[in-house]
């Protein structure tokens, strides 16, 4: 840790019971280095020339929660702080790309229902020929999709609204297809690997067409209710109550431009889910037809769900399928999701690189990435020695992390609700994470499963 880092973490010691008020007991007792670590985790939340708006943690150690931490505000109200409300353990936050992990149990759940087949061609669901036009004898799979090898890419967008059908976006002289920017050129389906959005739209749109059911509203049958989670993707459909639990995600820059200014000293801009003078707005109306349009409930990052939600959802895993002596999967899908399908070897095989971050992909399974602890790549821990699986999350302010390790039952996530700073000004030493990401995954690791 830094000479600062580590002063201002010292500072917050005596002042604990007073600053961190959203800390909360794990298991029904408190750890023994809990206070230690609430102190860490609030400094960096409010870090005067990196603050963080809200921050959600939690540590799994050997398939059991040890540490459950809530700091900062999931409101913060622009004229009066008396009317903030702070960040606590039913905090919801939309969870950007950690949704596409939770997407992927709902279709493997379809697979084991046996109305989805992960290698058939994914055409053969939705009714016309899903094909590459550069390569249009290889067909697309649903395999392919969960594994970012389906030639789609994000050029040609990866949002439409009820209007749309795909179809008139996918296929070669549909209205919306354009130049074709949709389909990459470079290989082949299967052949390469590149992170993209778009295709988890159109596993969305599988989905629904298979079901007949609109996406949130079977992701929430299939997936939420059964394992006892408290969000969704659709905001609109929430009551009332859950409503006011909403994170709302913040930037210190305009929402509007991604190349606005960033203003550490300004004011909090609210990003998304900001419902205090406003009533969330319904994505689909009565007359749309499911199967059409999997893109309108944000298949690829727009799940809300609380760090206890996410627990769930991983201990789940860690016990391969099974969750509170509920069987949810079958352990041989478990395998499947979690073993390796596509592994980096060299530029001919796909893209490390996710935008400045160099390394970042080195291993992919269905809907989940491998943690391979490469140094200055995706380690996730300062010193190394945490392999991991799980996903990340950036989008309109939260950054987060959802990562465990299968063989040891240890696993850490963490919910930041915006930065109020560019956290590309401040990138890690270790990783090619923002160095406040590497702060809260070493402080988890370090105190609630290395040292405990």
């Amino acid at each position: 840790m830094r000479r600062r880092e580590a002063l201002a973490t010292l500072s917050a010691l005596g002042a604990l019971a007073m600053t961190h008020p959203g800390s909360v007991r794990a298991a029904g007792r408190r750890e023994p280095y809990a206070d230690v670590l609430d102190a860490e985790l609030g400094a960096i939340v409010r870090d005067e020339e990196a603050p963080l708006a809200s921050l959600a943690t939690l540590a799994v150690r050997g398939g059991r929660v040890v540490y459950e931490g809530h700091f900062g505000r999931r409101f913060i109200d622009p004229v009066n702080d008396r009317r903030d409300r702070p960040a606590q353990s039913t905090t919801l936050y939309r969870i950007a790309s950690i949704s596409k992990l939770v997407v992927t149990l709902g279709v493997l759940r379809l697979v084991e229902q046996g109305r989805l087949d992960l290698d058939a061609d994914a055409g053969s669901y939705l009714g016309y020929a899903l094909r590459n036009p550069h390569f249009p004898g290889a067909p697309v799979t649903l395999r392919m999709m969960l594994c970012h090898t389906s030639s789609l890419r994000d050029d040609g967008g990866y949002f439409w609204d009820e209007r749309v059908d795909l179809r008139d976006v996918l296929l070669p002289g549909g209205s919306l297809h354009g130049t074709g920017a949709m389909w990459s050129p470079k290989a082949p389906p299967g052949a390469y690997f590149q992170y993209t959005n778009f295709s988890w739209g159109v596993i969305g749109t599988v989905m629904e067409k298979v079901t007949g059911e609109r996406f949130d509203r079977l992701m929430h049958r299939l997936v939420l209710e059964p394992l006892g989670l408290h969000g969704g993707f659709s905001p609109a459909d929430f009551p009332r109550e859950r409503l006011g639990h909403l994170a709302t995600l913040y930037r210190k820059r305009s929402n509007a431009d991604d190349k606005a200014p960033w203003f550490t000293h300004g004011p909090w801009i609210p990003q998304v889910d900001d419902y205090s003078t406003s009533e969330p707005v319904p994505r689909a109306g009565p007359g749309y037809v499911p199967g059409t349009n999997g893109t309108l409930y944000g298949p690829q990052g727009n799940l809300r769900a609380t760090a206890g939600d996410l627990g769930r959802v991983m201990r789940m895993l860690m016990g391969g399928g099974e969750l509170d002596g509920k069987r949810f999967l079958e352990a041989k899908r478990i395998d499947q999701m979690l073993s390796v399908q596509w592994r980096y070897a060299g530029p001919e095989s796909g893209a490390a690189d996710y935008g400045p971050a160099a390394g970042r992909f080195n291993a992919w399974g269905l809907g989940c990435q491998h943690f391979m602890d490469h140094p200055g790549g995706d380690r996730l821990v300062d010193g190394g020695g945490f392999t991991a699986v799980g996903h990340l999350g950036d989008a309109w302010g939260l950054i987060g992390t959802f990562a465990f390790n299968r063989e040891t039952k240890d696993g850490l996530l963490f919910l930041c609700g915006g930065t109020g700073f560019d956290p590309r000004t401040r990138p890690g030493i270790y990783s090619s994470y923002f160095r406040f990401e590497e702060r809260i995954l070493t402080a988890l690791y370090q105190r609630a499963l290395k040292h405990a």
